[in-house]
């Protein structure tokens, strides 16, 4: 056992063991806050002018200070090992060691990067201050500020003057206008430009993955676009994807998981809602026969709604007449739309890496997207990969090459037609039929058997199981490369200095299968397996020889390019449809087993374009700019003599702010004035337009059996071939552009204003001829439009602190045009809804004026019209309504103005951002009801005579009418909306958070996508969307789509 004296003395050990730590603690501890200390400072710019607000921190921490109204600042708790970093918008950031330091006099130096950033305008690459057209960039992280599916949906609101119209279809892309609309007839696409390479086929760039491009740059006026020739009057948009970066081979991943829900605007009836309504209509169609709805009987109603056919609907019904009296609220109402619609789920997660060294530089991508639909059986799967490889093995030659390849699969869902009446159409039409099937009815009968036919229509029927009973799937494979080596002849040989030879080669290649099938049970399918393949495929290659020259001498700056180009374009396809296909799990893999083939279909299409493009761009005093171009486009669609086309174009910039006059006005940090003209092209021929067509008919000789025999054209057939014209040429427009490029306040303020006009003419349109040409028409160059427009673009950073940001972007844009001249020198062609002196895209219809009121029957009798059905106006007031004097232009398809506002605020490491969007004073083509009784239906404001008359809708029924004869009058709404496109939170985390861990970078983020609007003219629709109805693409869904949104950004 131990002592007392023995543990007296270990006691006492220990006790000063625990004395010396605590003092050797408290000793590191004030020598650690020894060797802190304070820094005082001014900072000022290249002027010795004070800048107030400048940031001033300790490198990796979260201590700092902003410079107060003198620009001076006091630091306090800097460590002597630490380093100061100084920052301020529109100066290139500073860092400073504190070693040895007490007090700083900092000069800031202005950051000329924004300016000087390069830029792609088309066969090369200018910096930003020397651009002279009118153009707009969205880099990757504005593209990348939002899961998206494609890049279109990600540029929305982002860059003026781009229209574009959302589509939230699995797999599916909207729409995209540059600057409005010029052609009648021809495409209004924008030409894409992939790595320098223009794609010839007909899809864009929606199979690219986001998160592989580096920058979006839309070229907008004609001065930026007529390089392209033939192709650029619709704007161009030249996507950049992303390449290697010199340094250290990095590793980064990406990825989100969205929640998404199918949200209907438009609310259907109940089934008392329904139950009522459709007695109304009976009562309306013969009031001789059946009693007012409002005075049902049970007889009636076993009668009306088909009792005997479906005995569990009316069982349903007949709850409603418990007690011998009539009360709607006890009939139970199914919710058929839940029962075709699900909680969609998308994954989306990109790996990729970077490096290398001023040798060899490298990156590589692999991306996978599954979207698993709202509506049950839809999907889409994307699997994507990149490279890019850049070699420099000598000061005077390099090469590289950059390929993009996407394989997508996708299931688009229910491919029946129809049934009964589709309400709506989007996303689908297995949504659509799930709106069309009576509420009161069930899927099942009491045993638990389907019933075929709900509420016992033979139109109407059972959704259930549809999913599985009809496919329509597409499967696509497409490859785009560019290849490129460049010539470097001024390091091999001294005197040419400045000149390069470049040689450019793209091909894009792109397969895709299409197969449908529906089973004998299908909604749509009258019994029978039904079944159809699609195969399609095509090929384009590109290839430039490109001459670059740049010289300076002392003030004076040249540059020169000159381009030889040949493309070529093939596509082929085949398809086939069949009925009585052998077996349902053979789907379209076996057709040659079914019953009946019918359908057969081949086609080869190919076409040749060479070309030719001069550029030059001068500088003096690299304040005064001119680019001027001209290029020679030759087409193998056009006869001889009339193969070349040559688009010119010529911009002047002044950057007034390089002026001396300007040197003393501090608050201007860019003000630049620009210029420009240019003619460009609409490849708007199709291949072989002009030569003739070969039509069949049958003839009869006696009594023998009709032989087939070809002519050129059969007047007398629905639609005879047009005689061949081999003047045909291309669409040209010409564009002229003023616009203004600013910055404030150390571009704390910047952005851009342009103003355009257009004047398009040799429109390719149908020109009637005498028949006794043996034609009817013939394509030609006769019409012309015009159109202007106003860009605006506003980027601010309103407030900056050294803990908090506030960063914000608008953009607004508006363009008219409008319609000069039409074939045969008519102003008005009505079927195609074109009227000289109007705008392209107009609705032409009847003028709706109410409904006519029982007290307005003797007038309502004038017209032939009853009480409750739709009243039109009679615009000449002749007493009459007639299609020819009483129609005029009701609404139109494009909108007034369009616009964006982006809002960025930043606080510490958290980032919250809210992107708006609009599109204002446009219609969309919806509304419209057939009010006949039968079929479903949307809560409507609908006539009852004597209780309703201030009705929007007529009387269901119509008084006789199955749709009253005025029913499009009502087919027009606004379309004007304000919403909110997303709403994002972030946290980033330092450098300092992430030591030791291995990361580079760390980011974590929620967003909700579309999770309210601000303002909607039209409340049942959803007008920023396209809508699908029988697969045609119209403006305005009741449906959208509501997403949560978690992503990570990870660095190693």
């Amino acid at each position: 056992m131990r002592s007392r004296k023995k543990e007296g003395v270990y006691f006492m050990s220990i006790l000063k063991r625990q004395v010396l730590f605590v003092l050797f603690a408290f000793a590191a501890t004030l020598c650690a806050f020894a060797q802190n200390k304070t820094i005082t400072g001014l900072v000022v710019d290249g002027n010795g002018e004070s800048i107030i607000g400048a940031s001033v921190l300790v490198k990796g921490t979260t201590n700092g200070i902003i410079t107060d109204i003198d620009g001076k600042f006091t630091l306090n708790d800097v460590p002597e090992a630490g380093v100061i970093q100084i920052s301020y918008i529109g100066y290139k950031t500073q860092e400073i060691s504190a070693k040895n330091k007490a007090n700083l006099k900092v000069v800031l130096v202005e950051d000329n990067e924004m300016l000087d950033e390069v830029v792609v305008v088309g066969y090369g690459v200018q910096k930003k201050s020397d651009v002279t057209g009118a153009m707009i960039r969205v880099g990757s992280e504005e593209l990348n500020s939002r899961p998206v599916a494609n890049a279109f949906e990600a540029m929305q609101g982002k860059a003026a003057g781009v229209d574009i119209v959302s589509n939230e279809r699995p797999g599916e892309v909207g729409t995209i206008n540059v600057r409005g609309v010029r052609s009648l007839s021809a495409s209004n696409t924008p030409l894409y430009v992939v790595d320098g390479i223009p794609l010839m086929s007909n899809s864009g760039i929606e199979t690219l993955n986001p998160q592989d491009i580096e920058s979006i740059d839309v070229l907008k006026d004609a001065s930026a676009t007529a390089i392209y020739g033939s192709r650029g009057a619709n704007g161009v948009i030249l996507v950049t994807t992303k390449s290697g970066k010199e340094g250290k081979m990095s590793l980064n991943y990406s990825g989100t998981v969205t929640i998404e829900n199918l949200q209907d605007y438009s609310e259907m009836m109940n089934s008392a809602e329904y139950i009522d309504w459709r007695r109304w209509s009976y009562y309306y169609l013969n009031p001789s026969k059946y009693p007012r709805g409002d005075q049902p009987t049970k007889e009636n109603d076993y009668e009306i709604f088909l009792g005997a056919t479906d005995p569990t609907a009316w069982k349903n019904i007949e709850k409603g007449w418990a007690g011998g009296t009539w009360d709607g609220s006890r009939v139970p109402n199914t919710d058929w739309c839940d029962m075709v619609t699900q909680t969609g789920v998308t994954h989306e997660h990109t790996l990729s890496a970077s490096g290398g060294t001023d040798k060899m530089k490298g990156y590589a991508s692999i991306g996978y997207l599954d979207n698993e639909g709202t509506v049950k059986g839809q999907s889409y799967t994307r699997y994507t990969t990149k490279l890019s490889l850049d070699l420099k093995p000598t000061k005077w030659f390099n090469l590289g090459l950059n390929v993009n390849g996407t394989f997508s699969e996708q299931q688009y869902g229910s491919s029946a037609s129809s049934v009964g009446q589709l309400i709506k159409g989007m996303p689908s039409n297995l949504y659509a039929a799930s709106t069309s099937l009576f509420p009161y009815a069930s899927p099942y009968d009491e045993d638990g058997n389907r019933i075929e036919y709900p509420g016992g229509d033979d139109k109407v029927k059972n959704v259930m199981n549809e999913w599985n009973n009809s496919q329509n799937e597409r499967r696509m494979f497409r490859a785009i490369g560019s290849l490129y080596a460049q010539l470097d002849l001024g390091e091999i040989y001294a005197p040419l200095k400045g000149l390069r030879y470049r040689f450019n080669f793209g091909p894009d290649f792109r397969y895709y299968r299409n197969g449908t099938f529906r089973n004998e049970e299908s909604i749509s399918s009258e019994g029978k397996n039904r079944a159809s393949l699609s195969n399609q495929s095509d090929f384009s290659w590109t290839l430039d020889n490109l001459i670059y020259y740049n010289k300076t001498i002392k003030d004076h700056s040249l540059g020169l390019t000159l381009m030889q180009s040949a493309s070529k374009y093939h596509y082929e396809m085949g398809d086939m449809t069949a009925t009585n296909v052998a077996s349902s799990k053979e789907l379209w893999y076996n057709l040659h087993s079914a019953g009946s083939l019918s359908g057969f279909g081949t086609g080869l299409t190919e076409s040749q374009m060479t070309s030719y493009m001069a550029r030059m761009n001068y500088g003096f005093k690299d304040r005064y700019l001119l680019t001027a171009s001209v290029r020679w486009d030759g087409s193998s669609v056009l006869a001889p003599g009339h193969k070349w086309a040559t688009f010119p174009s010529a911009a002047l910039a002044w950057r007034i702010d390089q002026e001396d006059f300007m040197k003393d006005i501090n608050w201007i940090s860019q003000l630049k004035l620009r210029l420009g003209f240019g003619v460009t092209g609409n490849a708007a021929i199709d291949p072989y337009s002009t030569k003739g067509a070969i039509q069949s008919l049958y003839y009869q000789w006696g009594s023998e059996s009709p032989s087939i025999g070809y002519l050129p054209s059969d007047v007398s057939a629905k639609n005879p071939s047009k005689m061949a014209n081999n003047e045909l040429t291309w669409e040209k427009t010409t564009q002229y552009n003023v616009g203004i490029d600013y910055g404030f306040l150390n571009n704390r303020i910047s952005g851009s204003v342009d103003v355009y006009k257009t004047k398009t003419k040799d429109l390719l349109l149908d020109m009637t001829i005498p028949s006794l040409t043996g034609y009817v028409s013939t394509l030609a160059n006769v019409g012309k439009t015009s159109g202007w427009g106003i860009d605006l673009q506003l980027n601010a950073i309103p407030v900056q602190t050294n803990d908090f940001t506030w960063n914000t972007t608008l953009t607004w844009s508006m363009d008219r045009s409008q319609i000069d001249a039409l074939a045969n020198g008519n102003t008005e062609d009505v079927n195609n809804r074109w009227f000289v002196g109007e705008e392209i895209g107009v609705y032409y219809d009847y003028v709706y004026d109410g409904i006519w009121k029982t007290s307005e029957a003797e007038q309502a009798a004038k017209y032939g019209r009853k009480p409750g059905q739709i009243k039109v106006k009679d615009l000449n007031n002749d007493g009459s309504i007639d299609a020819t004097n009483d129609r005029q232009i009701v609404g139109k398809e494009r909108p007034r103005w369009t616009g964006g506002w982006n809002n960025t605020f930043s606080y510490k490491n958290l980032e919250l951002s809210c992107f708006i969007i609009t599109r204002m004073g446009f219609d969309v083509p919806q509304g419209a009801a057939t009010l006949d009784g039968r079929y479903m239906q949307r809560k409507l404001d609908y006539w009852v005579a004597g209780s309703n008359e201030d009705a929007v809708y007529y009387s269901p029924g119509s008084n006789g009418e199955a749709a009253d004869t005025y029913n499009s009058s009502m087919n027009y709404q606004d379309g004007s909306y304000i919403k909110v496109r997303n709403i994002s939170l972030g946290y980033n985390f330092t450098s300092k958070q992430l030591k030791n861990t291995g990361l580079s970078n760390l980011k974590v983020y929620v967003q909700a996508m579309n999770p309210f609007s601000i303002y909607k003219a039209c409340d049942w629709l959803d007008t920023d969307l396209l809508n699908y109805d029988n697969n045609t693409k119209t403006f305005g869904s009741a449906t959208t789509l509501k997403s949560f949104v978690v992503g990570l950004n990870v660095g190693f």
